[in-house]
């Protein structure tokens, strides 16, 4: 099950050629008093290990091509509390590290890997807590020198050939992602077949949350997005607190976490089932945008393609809305489009539902490749001001779909999920 986890750490110990890596896991969070938040392993160490305990650090020798694990012992009383854990020698076997001790023998077997290491590698600056026991082990190190024994002369951040090789999603988790983008899917579906006039934003999420557990995803990837009406010109709108009233509309920007992977959907519908004339205006421009993004999406097309193409549409909009005036070239070289569309196109997602990776390399857009996943979102959000005619006002409008890029094109592996406004009104309406 976990043999990718171990060609993904053979991959980077051959990008590191010499030296040893060290990489903690996430540190557990405390909520109040003695009660914890649901625990989540650092991204890059489940990329690297598939191992989810807390209180875990992880190895790489790239000389001898090794990897080691510390991790928490079995203790059967703690177990009663706290339940199964794998023990070292239960990690060794069910992961396939090379070698695998006790956490409480960290920081005493360390200095004798650090020692006669040509570099280390590890995330250097993310916890300052860690650096001081890097830093600790180093110094163990220098005090042998009447020894012969030195440290790692070169030091290397981690995260820049981890991000690169996150980029690119491998066969187990280009279907990870399809599956948590189909539970993902399938909250939204919910949340078009049970919206009605007078719910509570609250009680829509609801419905999306039930339907991930149910179809085991226990957490969202995000924290959800269910913005009625004014509230959905709000980008990172959280409250979900208000009451939906006939003849807004509803946005929702919810994805599910499964196995550590992100979905991330956006949909706009409106809360009565049926677009009035102005909304259907201002959703067809968005959903006309976010196709022209999703098209634009193929391998060796320049990152920044889809963004460019969505934003074209979306100008023209403007301009046709008469929200804006001049020309489409005009109106983006000088930004005035950011009154009403102010963020970009999309992230990368994976691991993170804002996924780790350069777009550019060298001041240079990068080019997609197969195995590479984004986000495609456009939106147009229309506050009250004195440019903007009423019958536009408080109109926020995303559509959001997940994108991987294939050897012949693209797979919008979020599809489920109708965007046609026409689509949407029959679901909503159960015709």
């Amino acid at each position: 099950m976990y043999q990718s986890h171990a060609e993904r750490r053979r991959r980077l110990m051959l990008q590191m050629g010499e030296g040893i890596a060290i990489l903690p896991t996430a540190p557990e969070a405390v909520r109040n008093a003695d009660n914890h938040y649901p625990y989540r392993a650092d991204s890059h160490f489940l990329y690297l290990t598939g191992f989810a305990e807390p209180e875990a650090v992880l190895v790489l020798d790239a000389a001898l091509g090794k990897s080691i694990l510390f991790c928490r012992e079995k203790n059967i009383e703690r177990e009663v509390w706290e339940g199964f854990r794998f023990g070292p020698d239960g990690a060794r076997e069910a992961f396939g590290f090379d070698e695998a001790y006790p956490l409480a023998e960290l920081d005493l077997r360390l200095p004798d890997l650090l020692s006669g290491q040509k570099a280390l590698w590890w995330n250097v600056g993310r916890d300052a807590a860690f650096d001081v026991r890097v830093n600790g082990w180093l110094e163990s190190v220098r005090q042998r020198y009447r020894s012969g024994e030195q440290p790692p002369a070169l030091y290397h951040d981690l995260r820049w050939p981890l991000d690169e090789m996150r980029m690119v999603k491998d066969a187990g988790e280009c279907a990870m992602l399809r599956r948590a983008g189909q539970v993902s899917a399938q909250g939204h579906l919910q949340a078009m077949r049970t919206t009605r006039p007078g719910m509570m934003e609250y009680q829509v999420e609801a419905e999306i949350l039930h339907t991930f557990i149910r179809h085991g995803a226990r957490y969202p990837a995000y924290e959800s997005i269910v913005a009625g009406g004014a509230n959905a010109c709000t980008l990172h709108y959280a409250a979900n607190n208000a009451r939906l009233n006939d003849g807004e509309l509803l946005l929702i920007d919810a994805g599910c976490e499964l196995n550590g992977y992100a979905g991330d959907i956006t949909r706009t519908i409106p809360v009565n089932g049926k677009f009035s004339a102005a909304q259907r205006d201002v959703y067809e421009i968005v959903l006309a945008a976010e196709l022209a993004g999703i098209a634009a999406v193929k391998p060796d097309a320049l990152w920044n393609a889809p963004g460019d193409a969505a934003l074209k549409v979306l100008v023209q909009g403007m301009l046709d809305l008469q929200l804006l005036s001049g020309t489409v070239d005009g109106v983006i070289e000088s930004g005035a489009f950011r009154q009403f569309y102010m963020h970009g196109i999309g992230h990368m997602i994976g691991l993170d539902v804002h996924d780790v990776g350069q777009r550019k390399l060298g001041g240079q857009w990068r080019s997609y490749q197969p195995g590479m996943c984004t986000t495609i979102e456009p939106g147009l959000y229309i506050r009250p001001a004195d440019n903007v005619p009423a019958a536009l006002h408080n109109i926020g409008i995303r559509i959001e779909d997940d994108v991987l890029v294939t050897a012949d094109g693209r797979e919008v592996y979020t599809a489920d999920v109708p965007k046609e406004i026409d689509e949407i009104e029959i679901l909503m309406q159960g015709v």
